[in-house]
């Protein structure tokens, strides 16, 4: 079909494919038991669907969402083989996905053209958030940006210095004070030098705690004043980073960030070590929030952004 016409390279396709191979497998293998010796969807089909698309992360109001789109096809066109159906479903849930208005980015580019742009990084500590910064980090040198990474995930030594090495092996710079330094201040100092630099991005890194609520929103808060006073819009992206293998969990952090600051944008890391696909597609539509970047893959190159044509056509086909 010419709607899902090829969008990436032939390799950043290929490395999408193997990276949701798990999750297409998984998917397909159930998919195939549920329709063996149909001729046509029917109820009982959509039953099997209902419960495949449960399983596989989706989310149950998403699943219900994808399921009523199919039956008005069902009803609309009378009659649908189960040849069908896989196109079908391709169709509906790229076309479910565009009402985020996520996925239609096929390079690493900024919304913005004042500079510095400013990005500040959410999620718990564990689900990728460091390394994200650091392909983030690389894939925009690589467009031609300057870069400068702010370390302002000060409650644990581990993190300053994890991400040290990625400003290291990306070659960007990097601001940073001792373990216990108030955020704030790591955040104020990293668009200073910014702006001294004449950089593009700026990459806020902050602390993966949600242990409490209130204390979080606080710091966040506080985090979002003190940057203004350097660069008045300020953050202009909150990126939530959820990792894709822990399903339905995922959900449950996305539900707790955003209630804790305005998140506008989510990155879904580690696809490529978990059947669970799937979670993409849900969160992004039960959230409204664009997904702007995926993890298929440990290497570098393995951040992509997200596009959802080329995401539904890995996956369904």
């Amino acid at each position: 079909m010419s709607f899902f016409k090829r969008i990436f390279s032939s390799e950043k396709k290929e490395t999408l494919d193997k990276g949701l191979e798990k999750s297409k497998t998984n998917f397909f293998s159930k998919l195939t038991k549920a329709v063996a010796g149909k001729s046509k969807v029917d109820d009982e089909v959509l039953d099997n669907l209902e419960e495949i698309l449960v399983a596989s992360d989706v989310g149950v109001n998403t699943t219900l969402k994808i399921i009523t789109r199919i039956e008005n096809r069902v009803a609309s066109d009378k009659y649908l083989g189960i040849e069908e159906l896989n196109g079908i479903l391709r169709e509906e849930i790229a076309a479910l996905l565009s009402e985020t208005n996520a996925g239609e980015a096929t390079e690493f580019v900024i919304p913005i053209k004042t500079k510095p742009y400013v990005l500040m990084v959410v999620g718990v500590n564990g689900v990728g958030k460091t390394t994200t910064i650091g392909k983030l980090a690389y894939q925009f040198k690589k467009q031609g940006y300057k870069v400068v990474l702010g370390a302002a995930d000060t409650f644990r030594a581990a993190a300053i210095d994890q991400l040290q090495i990625w400003a290291d092996r990306v070659g960007v710079p990097i601001v940073r004070q001792d373990m216990g330094s108030d955020p704030a201040s790591v955040a104020f100092d990293t668009l200073q030098s910014a702006v001294a630099q004449n950089a593009d991005i700026v990459i806020i890194d902050t602390a993966g705690r949600l242990h409490n609520k209130i204390n979080l929103m606080n710091e966040l808060t506080k985090v979002k004043r003190v940057m203004q006073k350097v660069v008045g819009e300020a953050p202009h992206d909150v990126l939530l980073v959820l990792d894709g293998s822990t399903g339905q969990n995922a959900f449950e952090q996305a539900k707790q960030f955003t209630a804790a600051t305005e998140v506008t944008a989510l990155a879904v890391t580690k696809l490529d070590g978990t059947a669970k696909g799937g979670v993409v597609i849900g969160i992004s539509d039960q959230f409204k929030i664009p997904v702007k970047y995926i993890g298929v893959g440990e290497g570098i190159e393995d951040l992509q952004v997200f596009n959802k044509y080329e995401f539904v056509d890995s996956f369904f086909k």
